[in-house]
């Protein structure tokens, strides 16, 4: 099965994974599965780190680095998932977490979210 990590999941499945539901550690950690971690969640870790408002207990590339080595795979942007976008019900008003829903509907793969905004849409939620 194949799970795109939300933002939070990435950054509480590297610095804090008691945060996580038992569903979505066991979904990380089973093998069998394909955990993407979007190049958006790194661009939005970014963005608010810069902003002040997200702290992280190292740097951001070191923790991309050492979660791909564990087995997250990196999904890259591409035109169909942006313009999948538009496809989409104005529920959630977070340009990341919208295209982060995108991708996961254009790649076939659950959301890996505890997210409640994003449990509305019509995405397979693992949590």
């Amino acid at each position: 099965m194949k799970g795109l990590l939300d933002t939070h999941t990435f950054i509480w499945w590297d610095s804090d994974p008691d945060r996580l539901s038992d569903r979505a550690r066991a979904f990380i950690l089973d093998p069998s599965n394909e955990a993407l971690l979007s190049v958006v969640s790194v661009w939005e870790i970014v963005i608010k780190r810069a902003l002040g408002k997200l702290h992280l207990h190292r740097p951001i590339d070191g923790i991309v680095i050492d979660q791909t080595a564990n087995g997250i795979a990196i999904l890259p942007v591409v035109l169909e998932h942006v313009l999948a976008v538009a496809g989409l019900p104005a529920i959630h008003g977070d340009p990341f977490d919208r295209l982060l829903i995108a991708q996961a509907k254009v790649e076939g793969a659950a959301m890996v979210s505890g997210d409640p905004l994003i449990a509305r849409y019509d995405v397979p939620i693992i949590w």
